[in-house]
């Protein structure tokens, strides 16, 4: 053969992203098409050789196990062994985080304080310290970047891997998480669970399993062996009014999947179908704030709170390039019965007083009797958009600098 002849063969590569077996494990098929031009210098085409392998997506689940109680006991060899509970000491505190000698009494996180105390009365109270938990958070973010690229946190304790090709090379998912455990607690001295699965529902719930300091695997065979025994209230958007509604229909089980009206998201999860992807850098949905009362007030007293809680959103959201459309205002009750009130004006709020004056207008819409007190009041601004879909309207963030 005279290979002087041969033209320069060219390849071309396809990537086609199809379900599985029942759309359980999400595969990509990659092809690669080689066509090789003829020997002879004529136009007869040459051939065409494909070269194709599907891959199970493998997603990573990392939980930093009782975060924030863990990051104090580190810092403080005297805390080491101790129940912890990371809240402000007070009537009207929540726990943002309890360490796990202090949960073998009860104590769980966003639980009122003082019920903690009462639960476990030996805990030692820390209060809470975000910026030191930002900056350990930016350090395990930094060993995830050594793995791969698609990462997808979802607070400063917890995140998604695509680990599906991983920058280092590593044969398994299994291994790279094994990897990034090891890591985080040799150079941070913490200690982090993992769930290795198929997709990103799956891999939440194996995180979960072997808590704390575990590693638990669901391969893409082992999902039905997995899911269909456990509790239907381990599926996602299955809380205690539903999860009731659903052992009135006879079910308590995953396996016992006719969901009927109860939606086709549910039924899909009982199976082990989650196609959502891990999006590094997802963008701002919505920003909020609230603050609790020292004592319940009557709607007419929030106004105070409302103006200061109305200027730290107006701050935060100067750090957001996208404009938010709407304005939600948040009050609890005494009861704990949650009220929200939300407007989407015409054109968005472009200072903070305007912001002020939407927040007040929505109280007003709050029906409820003049005796009635509150102990709770939030702000939040949602419904973010581009910049250019306001036709050249001036941004918020232009505006009154």
């Amino acid at each position: 053969m005279n290979n002087a002849c041969r033209k320069k063969d060219s390849h071309r590569e396809h990537r086609i992203e199809i379900c599985g077996q029942k759309g359980r494990a999400h595969l990509q098929f990659t092809a690669t098409t080689v066509s090789r031009g003829p020997v002879d210098g004529s136009r007869r085409p040459g051939a065409r050789l494909v070269f194709g392998e599907f891959k199970v997506r493998k997603i990573i689940h990392v939980d930093m196990d009782a975060f924030y109680a863990s990051v104090e006991q580190r810092d403080d060899p005297k805390l080491r062994g101790r129940p912890v509970i990371v809240a402000w000491k007070g009537n009207r505190s929540v726990v943002c985080a309890a360490s796990y000698e202090a949960r073998t009494s009860g104590v769980r996180s966003a639980m009122p304080a003082l019920r903690a105390e009462q639960l476990c009365p030996d805990a030692i109270f820390i209060a809470p310290d975000f910026t030191r938990y930002r900056a350990v958070s930016r350090q395990v973010r930094d060993i995830f970047k050594r793995h791969t690229y698609l990462i997808e946190p979802l607070s400063l304790d917890e995140a998604y891997l695509d680990v599906t090709t991983n920058k280092t090379g590593l044969p398994t998912a299994t291994l790279v998480a094994r990897t990034i455990r090891e890591q985080i607690r040799h150079e941070l001295n913490l200690t982090a669970s993992a769930g290795v699965a198929p997709n990103k529902f799956l891999a939440k719930l194996a995180s979960d399993w072997r808590k704390p300091d575990g590693l638990f695997v669901i391969q893409p065979e082992e999902v039905d062996a997995f899911l269909l025994p456990l509790p239907v209230g381990r599926l996602p958007g299955v809380g205690k009014v539903t999860e009731e509604k659903l052992a009135k229909l006879g079910i308590k089980t995953v396996s016992e999947h006719q969901f009927g009206r109860y939606g086709v998201r549910l039924f899909e999860l009982a199976r082990g179908v989650d196609e959502t992807e891990v999006i590094p850098d997802r963008p701002t949905q919505s920003i909020s704030v609230e603050d609790t009362f020292e004592r319940d007030v009557p709607l007419l007293e929030t106004e105070p709170m409302i103006r200061r809680l109305a200027e730290k959103l107006w701050l935060a959201s100067r750090n957001e390039s996208r404009i938010a459309r709407t304005v939600v205002l948040k009050l609890k009750t005494t009861e704990f019965k949650t009220l929200t009130r939300s407007r989407t004006p015409d054109v968005p709020p472009s200072s903070c007083e305007e912001l002020i004056d939407i927040a007040l207008k929505l109280r007003e819409r709050v029906d409820l009797s003049p005796q009635q007190l509150y102990r709770l009041v939030g702000i939040g601004l949602s419904n973010f958009r581009e910049p250019e879909e306001f036709n050249g309207q001036p941004s918020l963030f232009q505006l009154h600098e």
